[in-house]
């Protein structure tokens, strides 16, 4: 039923304007994330170019790329940079803090050798840390 509604030529342009359709979306939704998140305009700036944008979208949405497309990805670049360092902090400092469960067996078992529990109270805390 399609081929006969669409011709593939007819199929292929349909799918190629919903496609730039959609990528036109993503940009827009880019450039007001960037205008609310930068923080070197001021308030006048930041509506004038949301206005700009919101009310003549093509032509707002061409111009803030042109004029302020490499600022944008710098942007972009830092934020995700800083996401990236306190997510290695943080994986650091949960794995240097927490000494893993071989850590934590090798201190039950000195313990255990030292006699300061007992080899239930060993079994009960192995069994604990494995669960």
């Amino acid at each position: 039923m399609l081929a006969y509604d669409y011709p593939i030529l007819g199929l292929f342009w349909s799918m190629l304007i919903f496609f730039l359709w959609i990528a036109w979306f993503v940009i827009f939704f880019q450039v007001v994330i960037d205008i609310f998140r930068s923080h070197d305009m001021g308030g006048w700036a930041k509506a004038g170019w949301f206005v700009l944008v919101l009310f003549v979208p093509l032509l707002g949405v061409l111009i803030y790329v042109i004029a302020r497309g490499d600022s944008m990805s710098e942007r972009q670049f830092s934020r995700a940079r800083a996401q990236q360092e306190a997510m290695d902090s943080y994986i650091k400092q949960a794995a240097g803090g927490s000494g893993g469960v071989a850590d934590e067996l090798a201190k039950l078992s000195e313990l255990k050798a030292s006699g300061v529990i007992s080899d239930d109270e060993f079994a009960a805390q192995k069994a604990k840390l494995l669960a």
